[in-house]
């Protein structure tokens, strides 16, 4: 199996179907599901986007609030986000720690490398907010650096949609989905499952990305449970980005 993973979550995951802020019946099932990979023994981290409260493009659309300002806006949602998914595990009994790369000391840790990995070696469940801590950088990139960072084996991309696709699926109803492409493809033909700098760097420390639709139940602990022979091949319902030789 897996011994460390890195999830990442869209913000808009844990929307209602207004698409804003946190529905609870939600939380609950993506707190249950999390719950799943430590209960045999995995080391679980999470990064948690904003968007279902702001995105920082979004709020610069208009001018009136600057690109970097909307940035940090979308940081601080991620932390909203993670302390109501840490909240959410520990009601179902696990021990979570929330880092942010912002210093908000009196709601979380501040992110310290080593003291991630320690809180992973012992059992606890990691959840990394605010980003990168810089603007300009999506939760997509935080997410691959946190994963290097902490020596995750893999980053599982928890989404709504069954795996990658040639296009947006629910955009467009031709969308083919793609077995596995390397990373070079996914730069060249433009396949935003995640931004170019997330694909890069996953590139560049050789980290398998898997995509998978986060509803439909039991599909985290299927990654997990994978031997690493088996995540490189043909796994039902996941698609991965990885160099292809």
């Amino acid at each position: 199996m897996i011994k460390r993973v890195l999830v990442k979550f869209s913000g808009e995951a844990l929307a209602s179907e207004s698409g804003f802020g946190i529905e609870s019946s939600i939380l609950d099932y993506v707190a249950l599901e999390l719950k799943s990979l430590v209960d045999i023994g995995a080391e679980v981290g999470i990064v948690i986007g904003g968007g279902n409260f702001i995105r920082g493009v979004s709020a610069a659309k208009s001018g009136l609030i600057k690109r970097t300002s909307g940035d940090y806006m979308g940081m601080l949602a991620t932390v909203i986000n993670g302390v109501a998914i840490q909240e959410a595990l520990e009601y179902h009994g696990l021990d979570v720690r929330v880092q942010s790369a912002l210093e908000i000391k009196e709601v979380c840790e501040t992110y310290i490398n080593r003291r991630s990995i320690r809180h992973l070696e012992k059992g606890r469940v990691v959840i990394f907010v605010a980003g990168t801590g810089n603007p300009f950088f999506t939760t997509d990139t935080a997410a691959t650096l946190r994963a290097v960072e902490i020596g995750a084996e893999i980053i599982i991309k928890a989404t709504k949609v069954n795996g990658v696709y040639d296009k947006d699926p629910v955009k467009f109803s031709d969308a083919v989905m793609l077995k596995q492409l390397s990373y070079e493809q996914a730069l060249k033909d433009n396949i935003k499952v995640m931004d170019d700098t997330a694909i890069a760097l996953a590139k560049d420390n050789a980290l398998p990305i898997i995509v998978c639709n986060m509803f439909k139940k039991g599909n985290l602990l299927n990654i997990v449970q994978q031997n690493e022979d088996a995540i490189y091949s043909k796994v039902a319902n996941l698609n991965l980005y990885k160099e292809i030789k």
